[in-house]
């Protein structure tokens, strides 16, 4: 996992739980708290998908960077 992937999901983590403190101390109807957590934790699970697909798609290039390295070495 790179520096700035790893500095994405600590600023994705605050900021969910700052959200979360957020909604849970605000005074509102139950109904409308459940509404606000599960939008909340929607839109936090779509960024996480995006953080996975960033991180396969590293995890896909560093494969095929190691692969490249690891065929040239055999080869010279």
């Amino acid at each position: 996992m790179t520096s700035n992937t790893k500095i994405i999901l600590g600023m994705l983590a605050a900021a969910a739980a700052g959200a979360a403190v957020g909604v849970l101390l605000a005074p509102e109807k139950g109904s409308e708290l459940r509404r606000k957590i599960k939008t909340g934790i929607d839109e936090v699970m779509e960024d996480v998908a995006e953080l996975l697909a960033v991180g396969k798609e590293e995890m896909k290039n560093m494969y095929a960077g190691a692969e490249q390295e690891a065929e040239a070495r055999v080869e010279s």
